[in-house]
């Protein structure tokens, strides 16, 4: 048997095992902490704590399921490649370091799996060994490296507790000036990994991974990773730090979605998505609701995972072009894969009654029953309107536009196994929100609003919709306005030029000062004083003592008449 099919069957059997015990233990309201021991050394012992409870042991289910889909779709997806063994093994480690993080109630344990699923997503994004995934997984893994700081500072600021399991102190130590250090550290940590503003630039870039990967990073394992991490500190942070999350976390989500707009790229827009979809996260999180952020985070890795295999699927088929300008009309030829495609897009879009609607309308409708500034409300409202944008501009291009790849094509829907790793998910993008809403909502929200503000997402909505569809009409004549228009697009569409800052803005202006300083200092005054000025000082004496090594006998006569004069004084 393949080692695809193996890990295949063992995930699966494990992500059902742990769904009916996270359903038990949240029954129950039930939680289990224990301790393994792994050295014991006279009266020292090595403990790794594991804790179990409802939402680890939920999002653990989420985490193997679609995991086991990906390794399922890879077997197809990466049958060309010599390394298909490795690759696999490089995708279960980095599924076994999100399990690490997922079940640790210590902070150390915590660092074990992050640092684990920075290293692994360094490897997974350089997979295909160009200068383009090198500069990829360069910006990923630093970027990252920067969360990891932060983890390791707060471990050190931990030990005035006594101990770094951080589930024992979270309500104990809320007011204290250490708790509002380690609350600040864990949430920039949080930032780095979730990649929120000043650290987005990283994640369109680790785009450079194999299909297989992207869609289990952007789904449920390492950009989850820091939401994941907030959700568990929520009870530690205070109210100006809330405050910072959510005004960082919306702008994240407005640019995003602005970025995604002006893009062209297929798996860049999806990755956009997901950064918008982070922030929108972070947001609800940062309002006090933890439940809520964690069910969109369990509703939005299903259809996101199943949105890159759609895509991975698309670009299979039209022999790895990713620009959807090419992509028109596919659904004649790829009926299958479109339709996931377009239910995930509108699961995303928060389409009644699909899985995305669940969670999306109840966090929008949250927030217009919530207390905040009018900035926030817009900023917010703009950003769901942006993702209708994007996701219907996609919609067109796959469906609606008009074919533009090569005359001579091979587009057929053959490829049996990735069709079945999709058509697993799709049934659960369906039906998983309604159900885990059931389960996991056992009180409902009390939602009383005006019309008009009940109003205010359909509104939204359908001006993202025709927004969307007019943008993907928009031919653009070169003149001196639709240079302007360009130049704008451009700023809107590189996220705000942050790759530029986090990239050039980083390196350029270092080496640019250190080449000054080189031409002022090392090639200027101390080499006129020091190494420049000792030869000059050499070649002149020593072209002065050449004259008396002529050999001419007159000159040392006249050398000792000089002396004997000299003595003759002295005497």
């Amino acid at each position: 048997m393949k080692i695809c099919k193996v890990y295949f069957y063992l995930f699966m059997f494990l992500s059902l095992n742990t769904f009916l015990m996270g359903l038990y233990f949240y029954m129950l309201d039930y939680s289990l902490i224990a301790e393994i021991n792994l050295l014991s050394v006279i009266s020292m012992k090595l403990v790794y704590p594991i804790l179990l409870d409802w939402m680890s042991l939920l999002f653990l289910s989420f985490v193997l399921f679609i995991s086991s889909m990906v390794i399922y779709y890879s077997e197809e997806y990466m049958a060309g490649d010599y390394f298909l063994d490795r690759f696999i093994l490089l995708v279960v480690m980095f599924v076994l370091s999100m399990i690490m993080l997922i079940i640790s109630p210590n902070i150390v344990s915590i660092l074990l799996g992050w640092d684990g699923l920075g290293l692994v997503s360094y490897c997974l994004v350089i997979y295909y060994q160009n200068i383009k995934s090198y500069n990829a997984g360069m910006l990923t893994a630093l970027s990252n490296r920067i969360g990891d700081v932060m983890l390791l500072m707060s471990i050190a600021w931990m030990m005035n507790y006594g101990s770094w399991n951080y589930v024992m102190y979270l309500d104990f130590y809320k007011n204290e000036f250490e708790s509002g250090i380690i609350s600040f550290l864990i949430i920039v940590a949080a930032m780095t990994k979730s990649a929120q503003i000043p650290f987005s630039s990283w994640l369109p870039a680790a785009m450079a991974a194999p299909t297989p990967v992207s869609s289990l990073v952007h789904s449920s394992t390492l950009v989850t990773a820091g939401v994941y991490l907030l959700i568990r500190f929520n009870f530690l942070f205070s109210y100006k730090s809330m405050f910072f999350m959510l005004f960082i976390s919306s702008m994240t989500m407005f640019m995003s979605g602005l970025g995604a707009v002006f893009e062209f790229d297929l798996k860049k827009i999806i990755a956009l998505s997901t950064l918008s979809q982070l922030g929108l996260m972070m947001v609800i999180l940062s309002m006090g609701e933890y439940k809520l952020a964690f069910f969109h985070l369990l509703i939005h890795a299903l259809f996101k995972a199943l949105l890159f295999m759609c895509a991975g699927n698309i670009i299979h088929s039209v022999g790895g072009s990713q620009d959807i300008r090419y992509m028109g009309a596919m659904i004649n030829q790829l009926p299958l894969t479109c339709s996931f495609l377009n239910i995930c897009n509108l699961s995303l879009c928060g389409l009644p009654f699909l899985s995305g609607f669940y969670s999306k309308d109840l966090i929008a409708e949250f927030m217009s029953m919530s207390v905040m500034s009018s900035f926030v409300y817009m900023i917010f409202y703009m950003s769901v309107g942006l993702t209708v944008c994007y996701s219907f501009r996609l919609s067109y291009y796959s469906m609606v536009s008009y074919f533009q790849l090569f005359s001579l094509n091979y587009l057929l829907e053959k490829s049996e196994i990735m069709l079945m790793g999709m058509g697993g998910l799709i049934f659960i993008v369906i039906f998983s929100g309604s159900t885990m809403m059931w389960v996991m909502f056992l009180s409902p929200y009390f939602i009383c609003l005006s019309i008009i503000m009940k109003m205010m997402t359909v509104l939204f909505i359908i001006m993202g919709a025709m927004m969307g569809v007019e943008l993907s009409k928009l031919k653009i004549s070169f003149n001196n306005k639709s240079l302007e228009l360009l130049k704008v697009s451009k700023f809107l569409g590189s996220m705000w030029n942050m790759p530029l800052v986090s990239t050039l803005g980083v390196s350029w202006y270092p080496i640019y000062t250190g080449n000054s300083f080189k031409l002022l200092n090392d090639y200027g005054w101390f080499e006129y004083y020091g190494g420049f000025n000792l030869k000059l000082m050499f070649m002149i004496l020593s072209k002065n003592f050449q004259i008396l090594f002529l050999n001419h006998i007159k000159i040392y006569f006249l050398m000792m008449v000089i002396w004997l004069l000299i003595l003759f004084m002295i005497i």
